[in-house]
């Protein structure tokens, strides 16, 4: 096999990957109703069934572009797809949502690892940046493909077979590309460099602890033995990770990302984002199936309006962004959502499904082109050598954000009897998460006009060589 078809081939692996891990963010969302039957599992169990991923991922992926370049993009790739792979099977074959739970737990962890490597085997053949810009968009968009399949490929696979199909498919898939990513993947370089990790551990503990407090709030209260320790094991993390950050050599998040205002604020609206997006999923997939009755299937392709549009948004963000400043379209796109939620939440009041679907479309646009353009500025928004640092922390907001979406909306739902109205309060809920997130955009829009030192009027970097970091989904990762 020559050089060129290895370098081709790296870069199928990475478009792959990328579009599997962001598959299992949403797949599961529409199978949550056949879960509740087969494995008898509780409102608070099914949210840990997407939680449990949300939260490894999140707490893995801080750490995981150190992780990247201690062990080399070719190893990371390859550990990440054993741990998902494996995990996968092991949901596959799960007797119970406990198991399954922590299979998804593991699984998330193998998804952190693939993401960094994948982007780092992806780009480091381009002959130049152009070339480079081009296949992070490729990068990007198979993720936002993923994101956008996941719905309607876990409806048709849980029509077709069952559940279990939606897991299956990953060691259908996994389990060649591991034998073709060890046989043929040429070898990437390693960088000696202490790891942070008592600052990944005091990370795991705080947003395990904090998700975890949250999910079981509602059915054991605040005052239960179980909830307070979580708590606990939050603040303890908290503080452990504040000291471990002070004292480490390669900290996960170095002093100069956190200084500025444009990243805090990109943050700030990717948590938000995440918040209401992933609650309104995981609320919208047990509405329509136990509310409305309507088959797995039929749920399926009712989601794909908001999660197929957000593959064309994401296309068109990087056009957008060379025509106006990265601020209007965040300030145009929160403004979109915030109304769609708004109209959402009327649309689910009444019978017809037809204007629920209807408002679906602009809330996936908005979703397309802030999950782009806000990554895009996180990124640009700090130096070149903190790309690194600045994307693993903003994914990590966005994922916690989800998390905690899903922990807060979830109860909100009600019981079965009373979905419809439970759907509504979580979209009124998700609508007030926008405005804030509305709010902050028009201010760095209209009194954040001062930029730093390396960003012009459009928002793209003025470093020698470089053009504005493109849209995607994850960022970059230190090569």
């Amino acid at each position: 096999m020559n050089v060129e078809q290895r370098t081709g081939g790296a870069t199928v692996l990475a478009l792959l990957a990328a579009f599997m891990v962001f598959v299992d963010a949403t797949i599961v969302n529409i199978t949550l109703p056949q879960l509740a039957r087969h494995l008898q599992a509780s409102r608070p169990e099914l949210e840990w069934a997407v939680n449990a991923y949300t939260v490894s991922f999140a707490a893995v992926m801080l750490g995981a572009g150190a992780i990247t370049d201690a062990l080399g993009a070719k190893a990371t790739f390859n550990a990440g797809l054993v741990v998902f792979t494996a995990s996968s099977a092991i949901c596959a074959l799960a007797g119970s949502i406990d198991v399954l739970n922590a299979a998804r737990l593991t699984q998330g962890a193998g998804a952190a690892l693939l993401l960094p490597s994948a982007l780092v085997l992806a780009t480091r053949s381009a002959p130049d940046e152009p070339a480079r810009h081009r296949l992070v968009g490729l990068w990007a968009a198979a993720g936002g493909a993923g994101m956008a399949a996941g719905p309607v490929l876990g409806g048709a696979l849980t029509a077709v077979a069952n559940w279990r199909a939606v897991f299956a498919v990953n060691v259908l898939v996994g389990v060649p590309a591991g034998v073709w990513s060890v046989r043929s993947m040429p070898p990437t370089e390693r960088r000696r460099l202490r790891l942070d990790v008592w600052g990944m551990a005091a990370a795991t503990a705080l947003i395990g602890g904090l998700v975890f407090a949250l999910v079981q709030s509602p059915a054991d209260g605040w005052h239960s033995t179980v909830v307070l320790t979580a708590a606990g094991l939050a603040l303890a993390g908290l503080v452990a990770f504040v000291l471990a950050e002070r004292n480490a050599p390669s900290p996960l998040l170095p002093a100069g990302i956190y200084r500025d205002r444009r990243f805090l604020g990109a943050v700030a609206q990717g948590a938000l984002f995440n918040f209401a997006f992933y609650g309104l999923l995981f609320a919208l997939s047990l509405t329509l199936q136990q509310g409305r009755h309507l088959s797995v299937l039929a749920s399926g392709l009712l989601v794909l309006p908001l999660t197929g549009v957000i593959s064309v948004a994401t296309l068109c963000s990087a056009p957008l962004a060379r025509r106006f400043d990265r601020r209007t379209i965040l300030a145009a796109a929160e403004g979109g959502l915030t109304a769609s939620l708004a109209v959402l939440a009327w649309a689910s009041s009444v019978a017809p499904l037809w204007p629920l679907v209807l408002a679906l479309i602009p809330a996936g646009f908005s979703s397309g082109l802030l999950v782009a353009t806000l990554t895009s500025e996180a990124i640009s928004a700090v130096q070149p050598r903190l790309h690194g640092a600045a994307s693993a922390a903003f994914n990590t907001a966005r994922q916690v954000g989800g998390a905690i979406g899903v922990a807060t909306l979830a109860p909100l739902l009600g019981t079965a009897a009373s979905l419809t109205d439970g759907f509504t309060r979580c979209l009124l809920v998700g609508t007030a998460a926008a405005a804030t997130a509305l709010a902050i955009a028009v201010y760095g829009r209209v009194g954040g006009r001062d930029r730093d030192s390396h960003a012009d009027v459009t928002g793209r970097e003025k470093v020698p060589g470089r053009r504005g970091f493109p849209a995607g989904d994850i960022g970059e990762t230190r090569t």
